[in-house]
Order: structure tokens, then C-alpha cells, then sequence
């Protein structure tokens, strides 16, 4: 798995969230996570959730982290879903050891009652992905500038902690894989 952090602002508009979206832009093949900071504004025409997309809801930031996440190794639904709670809980976490106290409710994070990402995950016929988005201002909703990480330097380890630790755990997987037997084997 493979983890790129981009260093320039790129805006996240929906598109990102297509398959194979890692290897037309970056030329990356594998399972990967791309971490960047930008705006947020997602158009109605690339809403996966429909729900938002039948109540016309907006999704936009001034100032967002996006992780986009892609694995091949499945093309399951609630697999990706797990994947996605498991991610916000990651996030979480990482927040926490910034001194950040949040709470979680599915794959949603609030900052003192104040929704402070947005997620959603899904599947193609070759891939599964998740787009988590955390934002760093925002005059609505809950964001890292209110939680006293708003310093650039402060953002950016932040999303290189947190898109590593993603991968560290899949190589973790990975390795606890090929060390358990098969349930009735001696």
C-alpha cells in the first residue's frame, strides 16, 4: 500500500472518488491512500450518498484534508464501509494525540457538537474507495483551526501521521495474514 501526500493545495470536487483515480493522476497501481489540502465543493452529479443528493444538500469547505483511499482486493461494500469506520476511528485517535477530543458517531467525528468531517465510501467493478474529509476552517461546522491545529506546518504532519499509519496498519494486516494457520489445521 502506498501513501501519497500531495505538498500543493488540490481542490476536491467529488471526481477524485472514481475508480483507478490514484493511477490516472500518479501512476499508482496499488492500494493507496492520497492525502491533500484544498477546498471542497462537491458538485451533485459526483454525490455517491443519496440521501444528500435527494435532500440537494451541499458539501463544500474553504479549507479541507482529503484522504482519498483505494484498495483492490475487494469489491465488497460492507468490507469498504468497515474499512471507513475503521479509518474515522484511526482519525480519531490521531486527534486525540494532538490533544483533540472529538466524538464519533459512525463515520462522522464532532468537535464540541459540531460535525467535523465527511465521509463516504463505495465500490466499482475493480475497487473499492473512501473519501474522508476533515476540514481545517470552516464558519459552520467543526474544524482543526477551532481545535488549535491551524498552523500549516501543525496540518501538514498531521495528514503525513495519519495517511502512514493507515498504510502501517495494512502492512500489519498484511504480515498477521501469513502468519495464522487455517482453523483446524495442526
Amino acid at each position: 500500500m502506498k501513501c501519497i501526500v500531495l505538498p500543493e493545495k488540490f481542490d476536491y470536487d467529488g471526481s477524485q472518488i472514481s475508480s483507478l483515480w490514484a493511477y490516472n493522476s500518479f501512476g499508482v497501481q496499488e492500494d493507496s491512500v492520497v492525502v491533500f489540502r484544498g477546498a471542497c465543493d462537491v458538485k451533485i452529479e459526483h454525490m455517491i450518498d443519496l440521501e444528500d443528493r435527494r435532500a440537494n444538500e451541499s458539501i463544500w469547505s474553504e479549507d479541507m484534508v482529503s484522504f482519498i483511499i483505494e484498495h483492490f482486493d475487494s469489491t465488497d461494500l460492507k468490507l469498504i464501509y468497515a474499512r471507513q469506520r475503521f479509518f474515522t476511528a484511526l482519525v480519531r485517535e490521531y486527534l486525540s494525540d494532538f490533544g483533540v477530543h472529538t466524538t464519533r458517531e459512525g463515520d462522522d467525528l464532532f468537535l464540541n457538537g459540531k460535525k467535523l468531517t465527511v465521509s463516504i465510501a463505495s465500490t466499482s467493478a475493480v475497487s473499492q474507495k473512501i473519501h474522508f474529509g476533515i476540514n481545517v476552517s470552516h464558519n459552520v461546522y467543526g474544524n482543526l483551526k477551532d481545535a488549535g491545529i491551524g498552523e500549516d506546518k501543525q496540518v501538514a504532519n498531521f495528514m503525513q501521521a495519519v495517511g502512514k499509519a493507515y498504510v502501517r496498519e495494512f502492512e500489519d494486516i498484511e504480515k498477521d495474514l501469513r502468519k495464522s494457520r487455517p482453523l483446524g489445521i495442526i
